[in-house]
């Protein structure tokens, strides 16, 4: 590279991210200080109110001050037909009910048996009186996301008229929520989700670096890292000063690397034949199976300079900390740019860019539907190394394919792309790059033909804020809902209590896959036992029988097994989970139950404030959407008859002129002032 502008992200160095390493644990309740409302006072007995709705409108308010939702769990009429008695609780109240016609494959539930309520009775003068109520939840409440209730959630009159006048001028849904959120002043502040807009509205690409796109983005990333000192960027400069590559990442997304930078996977294959300059991003997995983004670049080349620019850029952003492992697709020169950057991280290739490739490399053979069947066999169906030398090796020697040159790089290559060679450590489960590919389909719905470069580094915010909101509502979800269990032993309950969702519906998988499993005591001594199971496993359309060896130390009761899925996933195997059961160890090791996936874990990522949303608002903008949201709030209150329309327009048209003279005579003074000044 010619010439390059560095920015880091503090006076100390490019080096230095000032975020703590420290971890905390999740109490009971998650307290974030900002956006927390405090004026409900808690319910106290002997509360009066002016009527049932208001008792309901004060703890609807008090839940979402607190981080649950209420219910109206019963109410009890008078021979008049007038409510008497009221409770109302906790949503989570009652005992989950299971219905479903699949036993395994169950639907999170919500409800705790949470004993949270409280009960009001009618007076004689028509008042209602606080008489008895439970304060203490038996779960966990997150008041920052009460948001995410339905009951919260609520889409005003003038909101839906506004996205139906814009959806018949054309205007996409994201941008016509995003600028809701930009009046709102951030997603928080809004009483409803970009769902709720989708429902109500049922329902790229080329970029183009324009004149003075360099100069708008470096005072784009000034002003970002002047919003944190911890955004970093870099652009790279050709002699002439034009830009030729640039690579950004937020504070957040730096945080997350901490988290979640152990697997990473790059690709730019998606764009590289739509955009100008493909988009490269680094991207990881969060603890609910989700794609996180690391960082991203746009870039110029494709060659191995330009790669060891971006991965020594990406690599300076993370303080000099590489990831343990890292997948990208065949590309010559980004292996060769792993390996100057990376030298040490594992290093696999895409299964998914390779397998798509037998047409193209293997058509012209007579037998080519026969040969394909006999590499899909040796890839996917391989559980040992031995196994996948043995198929491979049929299936060349059956068809002379000695001499396919595509084929024997392959080979040689083995140990970054097969399955069999590649499980025997973390990857959290990973087989291809898909998670690079969502990613780009993710960032590809906020751009258009037209879109410049500038503009799709200021959509970059819109796209992020949209990932930190579906985070929001995953880890929302795994905490105010759960899986039920389908056995009884205990360690399927300690999973439960300590995974996401997503993750612990994998584990339920493989307890429930133990049913295909059979085991046999192969050899016993005094601390140590060695079993062998067998399982049957898909082959094709059918099943074949496969034999595994699990390791038992009995004193601490860790297992070992040869299929190797807790090393690559990350997640305990059904064999395992079948000696366990045979040996009656109802309790699993803590080992095996991973920080990385528990919900329980405060994260240092999640601690960190993006505004996304509102980082360019000016004053004067701020007041005019501040007053805009009343306006059409005043509106939907007046809309229901004329009487009320003509009283709003009178008193705005006498306010109107109250606002006229005053505007008057600043500007008067102003000119008079102006006028002495000229004649002094």
């Amino acid at each position: 590279m010619d010439e390059e502008i560095w920015s880091g992200s503090s006076s100390e160095g490019i080096n230095e991210i000032n975020i703590e390493n420290e971890m905390e644990e999740t109490e009971n309740v998650e307290v974030e200080p900002e956006n927390v409302e405090v004026e409900t006072e808690d319910p106290k007995v002997g509360m009066m109110f002016k009527s049932s709705d208001e008792v309901y409108e004060y703890y609807a308010t008090y839940g979402k001050k607190n981080g649950f939702a209420v219910s109206k769990k019963n109410c009890k009429k008078g021979g008049d037909g007038e409510k008497k008695y009221i409770t109302l609780a906790c949503t989570r109240a009652r005992k989950a009910i299971i219905k479903t016609s699949n036993p395994v494959k169950l639907r999170p539930q919500t409800r705790t048996g949470c004993k949270a309520c409280i009960n009001a009775i009618l007076q004689p003068d028509g008042m209602w009186l606080l008489r008895s109520l439970v304060l203490e939840h038996n779960h966990k409440m997150s008041p920052t996301k009460s948001r995410f209730f339905k009951q919260n959630r609520i889409l005003e009159p003038h909101v839906k008229r506004r996205f139906e006048l814009n959806d018949r001028a054309g205007i996409r849904m994201n941008k016509n929520f995003t600028s809701l959120v930009l009046e709102a002043g951030g997603r928080e502040k809004l009483s409803y989700l970009e769902k709720d807009c989708r429902n109500h509205i049922d329902k790229v690409h080329c970029l183009r670096l324009e004149e003075g796109d360099a100069t708008a983005m470096y005072n784009y990333f000034v002003k970002m890292q002047g919003d944190n000192s911890d955004f970093f960027y870099v652009l790279d400069l050709d002699g002439n000063g034009r830009l030729q590559n640039v690579f950004w990442a937020d504070a957040r997304s730096r945080a997350t690397f901490k988290e979640f930078g152990d697997v990473v996977t790059f690709d730019t294959t998606y764009l590289v034949n739509k955009y100008d300059m493909p988009f490269a991003p680094f991207v990881g997995v969060n603890h609910h199976g989700q794609s996180t983004l690391l960082g991203c670049g746009l870039i110029s080349h494709e060659d191995t300079e330009t790669f060891t620019w971006l991965f020594q850029s990406w690599l300076a952003c993370m303080s000099g900390f590489p990831p343990n492992t890292i997948i990208t697709d065949q590309d010559k020169a980004m292996k060769k740019a792993t390996q100057i950057v990376f030298p040490n991280a594992r290093h696999r290739w895409c299964l998914w860019h390779i397998m798509k490739k037998l047409p193209e490399q293997l058509r012209g053979y007579k037998e080519y539907e026969a040969i394909k069947f006999g590499i899909q066999n040796a890839v996917y169906d391989s559980l040992t190394t031995e196994e996948f030398e043995e198929n491979w090796g049929k299936f060349i020697e059956e068809y002379q394919l000695h001499s396919n040159d595509w084929l024997l790089r392959l080979y040689e290559e083995r140990h970054r792309w097969v399955p069999a060679f590649v499980k025997d450590i973390f990857w959290t489960g990973m087989s291809t790059t898909q998670r690079s590919e969502s990613m780009h389909a993710f960032f590809d719905g906020y751009i258009n033909s037209k879109t410049t470069l500038k503009q799709f580094v200021e959509q970059y915010e819109n796209a992020m804020a949209k990932k930190v909101e579906n985070e929001n509502g995953e880890k929302f979800n795994s905490l105010n809902s759960y899986i039920p269990c389908i056995t009884q032993y205990p360690f399927e309950k300690q999973f439960q209590n300590a995974y996401t969702i997503a993750k612990f519906k994998e584990f339920q998988q493989e307890v429930v896959g133990k049913i295909y499993c059979n085991l046999s005591l192969c050899s016993e001594d005094l601390n140590f036992s060695v079993y062998e199971v067998s399982e049957d496993v898909p082959f094709g359309e059918s099943l074949r029988l496969a034999t595994f060896t699990v390791y038992l130390k009995e004193d601490s009761s860790e297992t070992n097994c040869s299929c190797q899925l807790f090393e690559f996933r990350g997640i305990v195997c059904r064999h395992q989970i079948a000696v366990l059961m045979k040996k009656r160890i109802h309790h699993m090791p803590d080992k095996y139950i991973l920080r990385r996936w528990n919900k329980n874990v405060k994260r240092c990522h999640t601690k960190v404030h993006i505004s996304y949303d509102n980082s360019s608002i000016k004053p004067k903008a701020r007041r005019y959407d501040k007053m805009f949201n009343v306006f059409n709030e005043v509106a939907d209150l007046a809309t229901s008859c004329d009487n009320k329309c003509d009283k709003v327009v009178e008193q705005l048209r006498e306010l109107k002129g109250e606002l006229k003279e005053e505007v008057d005579v600043v500007s008067g003074s102003n000119k008079f002032g102006s006028m002495s000044t000229q004649n002094a």
